[in-house]
């Protein structure tokens, strides 16, 4: 049976995070948009690449349409609430973009409301199943590094994006802290070093974080200050490390509709691991990479819509790296 669903918001998210994805999907049909007049003005052409699609400008079309199970938010932060809990007292499903809410308290509003309609309401952490955040899961998982003792996972953008503002730490800390949070859970303290290079007290360019797991560390740094390529992780183990560097963004079409393809990165970027066995043999070796693919992110919570199966985000990860949040940007807000 087809979920048919609909998307509130038509920008970068939607057209090359969502629908490249959801083509390849047989049994999820994207049937509605909605978007505000006023977001439609001079920009009504690239509808026509989704002939498939109905576009509205008024929200009661998907609210009331009764063949629409599921609704995406995909629109800026401070309207996710309000689009959520409309969806949800209309009886659909939603799973809304990151950050999932302003603050963990408004996101908790969220999840009881949806517990209360027997309906799921889920971040959409598409960065879960990025290629190099999945290779490095199979490094860890592989058990080759032993014990792990550090894990760095660098997020850099470039110089001429700083500006004064908060955004850096919701807008792409939030996933890096994220896919942390989901291996490791809950951390046993946290340590801040979040501060602007640009604009102190006035922004969160510069973001330093240490998670404490026991005697394990695991480090999230972003910064707009950083030129040169760095790896995207690099983790240390009693018996060995590894390091991969970014596999980034897949790529997109100049023109017309965004189009992926499924497919492992080439050789030449695998991440390598260097390690000894149990009969103290030393071994460094290429790791063939995973491929980047939101779309199981969809598949997922179909089976979670379909088959009551559990939430691939689950709401207690989604309040946490939401306090998370919260505390970094009073850290920025304090530091000189």
């Amino acid at each position: 049976m087809v979920l048919n669903m609909a998307i509130i918001g038509f920008g970068n998210a939607v057209v090359n995070y969502h629908l490249p994805y959801l083509d390849k999907k047989e049994n999820i049909k994207v049937k509605t948009i909605y978007r505000r007049e006023e977001d439609r003005v001079g920009d009504t052409e690239r509808e026509l690449l989704y002939p498939e699609i109905t576009f509205s400008t008024n929200v009661e079309d998907i609210l009331q349409d009764d063949e629409i199970e599921l609704i995406v938010v995909a629109t800026h932060v401070d309207s996710h609430v309000e689009y959520a809990k409309l969806a949800l007292e209309h009886g659909k499903h939603v799973l809304v973009e990151k950050p999932f809410a302003s603050t963990s308290a408004a996101a908790k509003d969220i999840f009881e409301l949806a517990n209360r309609k027997n309906l799921i309401a889920m971040a959409n952490q598409n960065r879960r199943f990025d290629g190099d955040f999945l290779t490095l899961k199979k490094v860890i998982e592989s058990g080759k590094l032993g014990n792990i003792v550090e894990i760095q996972s660098h997020d850099y953008f470039h110089p001429q994006y700083a500006r004064s503002g908060f955004g850096l730490l919701h807008g792409l800390a939030v996933h890096t802290i994220d896919q942390l949070i989901s291996i490791y859970g809950v951390a046993d303290r946290i340590n801040y070093d979040v501060r602007s290079l640009i604009a102190p007290g006035e922004s969160d360019d510069y973001i330093d974080i240490d998670f404490r797991y026991g005697r394990m560390k695991a480090t999230i740094k972003c910064s707009l200050l950083v030129k040169i390529e760095h790896p995207k992780f690099i983790v240390h183990g009693d018996r060995g490390s590894f390091v991969k560097y970014s596999s980034g963004h897949q790529k997109k079409n100049g023109d017309g509709r965004t189009r992926v393809s499924i497919e492992a990165e080439p050789e030449d970027n695998w991440g390598t691991i260097s390690y000894v066995d149990d009969e103290g043999t030393s071994h460094t070796e290429k790791v063939p990479s995973e491929a980047t693919d939101y779309g199981i992110l969809y598949d997922q919570l179909l089976q979670a819509i379909r088959h009551n199966g559990d939430k691939p985000v689950k709401d207690e990860e989604v309040l946490y790296v939401l306090d998370i949040l919260h505390d970094g940007i009073e850290a920025a807000k304090r530091a000189n």
